[in-house]
């Protein structure tokens, strides 16, 4: 070839390069032009347009989040058999006066089987979610959760109800960060937060249906007194797996799989666009490949490792204490309610009667929680919440003080007392950690942030679970109403650290959440800093941040 030839092709290798780097970065200037337009919607969304926007989205999240209702349930009839005479006589021992009662040692082994079981389902689920996405994860737990049933029906000693504990609580570790990471990726911002926390409402009617099925056993005397309870799981299984199987797949999972036409056609299934025709699924499903690419920049990989890494570490240990908050603000305490009520002298359906007011209350507190969200923001919310449980749990501490001769005008006051905690419980720390956790981790580590969050809660719990029998219990520690100083002192604890720790969410996209954490900005200016998700470098190809007042909606090369 001859030189000119050679001149020839150099400048034909040198024109198709230009022209890909041309084509890069036209295609990287229409996402973030994308990308902006779709974050500018989203603040600009009401809560209405955003329910007339998402129905479908609302619907599928409403029946994935109805998978917590059954820890819910157990939880209920666990903490409630132990008042219960038939399944005392099953599974208790005789004590010196006649009567059966489960040992401590055995409610604290039943009490934390389930949570051992849900630190293996959240650890498998940071792995299998992000790889089998969350449809598949879900039904293969349903369809586990079928077969351990049947441990807890036959149980024949309290050995084999504790494995049933353990393996059950496989799949329910699983479904309390599934059911909350899909909310938050299907729905947008003006409906986050009431999405994520609607988990904890599904708690609630869990446990009403739980306590309800125990009192309508009341009169029975035989075996069915306490399997009909445990064989009504069974129930929860057809309506989810049915369900489920024809449920859209997270479109946030799927762009960071690579796939953007699975992931527009996701979005049109969770979707009405008819009702707002300036509604562009590709200009969201680019605000997502924005933000994705942007937490790529930011934090290189996507192990559990990662999670410790870098600014990923204070994000970690703020969902970490967010959930381990809820057990240290006196949940457990409150779980023990009908056993606690009878030991004060409150009998026959009566402590029944008060954990179904209380239960109820776990269901209308979230809707509470609603309310005072469309007011306030989190942060403020979850820190009075705090502040209300402090004083309950003291009061009830000092209510242990008054003599045994007024020991019935103190068992009620102290049912009284529990149902106010219940309400603060629930419309602050019991529903809003629901939505908060969900909003402080990244995206690509948003599956495995929650799951080492709901862990730490689980050891939170388990801890709990084996102080509360005894402190309770007459025949160990006997503390009675006293307990509520202890749990009044690590109330204080974590909300000391809720005020200096836990930021303001509210408003604020997942990429903006990114940013703000990037530059480690404090938690009590979350709310104040003004930030704008396309001010910042991502693969070089927008301009260096520029100063506040200077930042244009969107920067191009």
């Amino acid at each position: 070839m001859n030189e000119s030839g050679k001149m020839e092709t150099h400048h034909t290798e040198n024109d198709t390069k230009d022209m890909e780097s041309n084509m890069k970065q036209e295609g990287t200037a229409s996402m973030f032009a994308n990308a902006a337009a779709a974050t500018d919607k989203e603040h600009k969304m009401t809560l209405w347009q955003g329910c007339k926007l998402y129905p479908k989205a609302i619907l599928w999240s409403v029946l994935i989040s109805s998978c917590c209702a059954m820890e819910g349930y157990d939880i209920s009839l666990v903490g409630n058999f132990y008042a219960f005479d038939p399944f005392n006589r099953k599974y208790g021992v005789q004590g010196a006066d006649g009567t059966y009662q489960v040992p401590a040692r055995w409610q604290t082994g039943l009490s934390n089987g389930a949570q051992c079981g849900q630190i293996l389902g959240l650890i498998v689920n940071g792995l299998a979610t992000e790889r089998f996405g969350y449809r598949i994860v879900i039904l293969g737990c349903l369809f586990w959760l079928t077969g351990v049933t049947a441990l807890f029906f036959c149980a024949p000693n309290i050995k084999v109800l504790l494995a049933g504990e353990i393996l059950a609580g496989i799949p329910w570790g699983v479904f309390q960060s599934i059911a909350i990471s899909y909310a938050a990726e299907v729905c947008p911002v003006a409906l986050r937060g009431y999405l994520t926390t609607y988990g904890n409402f599904c708690w609630g009617w869990g446990q009403l249906v739980g306590i309800g099925v125990i009192k309508a056993q009341f009169g029975r005397t035989d075996q069915w007194a306490y399997r009909i309870p445990y064989g009504l799981m069974w129930m929860f299984y057809p309506p989810l797996i049915i369900g489920i199987y024809f449920a859209p797949e997270s479109p946030w999972w799927l762009v960071r799989r690579g796939r953007l036409e699975a992931a527009k056609k996701s979005l049109l299934r969770l979707t009405s666009p008819k009702s707002d025709p300036s509604f562009n699924a590709e200009e969201t499903v680019d605000m997502i490949r924005h933000t994705t690419e942007l937490e790529q920049d930011i934090t290189s990989g996507a192990s559990y490792l990662d999670c410790f890494r870098g600014v990923d570490l204070r994000r970690t240990e703020i969902v970490c204490m967010l959930w381990a908050t809820q057990n240290l603000a006196g949940n457990t305490f409150s779980n023990y309610s009908t056993y606690f009520f009878e030991q004060a002298g409150l009998t026959g359906q009566i402590p029944y009667d008060f954990a179904m007011g209380q239960y109820a209350i776990n269901m209308v507190g979230t809707f509470g929680a609603w309310f005072l969200m469309s007011k306030f923001g989190r942060r403020t919310i979850f820190i009075s919440g705090l502040c209300g449980l402090f004083v309950t749990l003291l009061v009830i501490g000092f209510v242990g003080l008054v003599p045994e001769s007024h020991k019935h005008a103190a068992s009620l006051a102290t049912g009284a007392l529990m149902l106010v905690w219940a309400v603060f419980y629930q419309c602050s720390v019991g529903t809003l950690a629901f939505s908060l956790v969900a909003e402080m981790s990244t995206r690509r580590l948003q599956i495995k942030t929650v799951a080492l969050g709901r862990a730490a809660y689980n050891v939170a719990a388990i801890i709990s679970n084996v102080l509360t029998p005894y402190m309770i219990n007459p025949t160990a520690w006997n503390w009675g109403n006293k307990a509520g100083f202890f749990w009044a002192g690590s109330c204080a604890i974590v909300l000391v650290y809720a005020y200096f720790r836990v930021p303001e969410p509210s408003g604020r996209t997942f990429a903006e959440m990114d940013i703000l954490f990037e530059r480690k900005v404090s938690a009590r200016k979350f709310k104040s800093t003004k930030v704008n998700a396309f001010d910042v470098a991502l693969h070089h190809q927008v301009a260096e941040d520029k100063p506040e007042g200077e930042i244009s909606h969107v920067e191009r090369a």
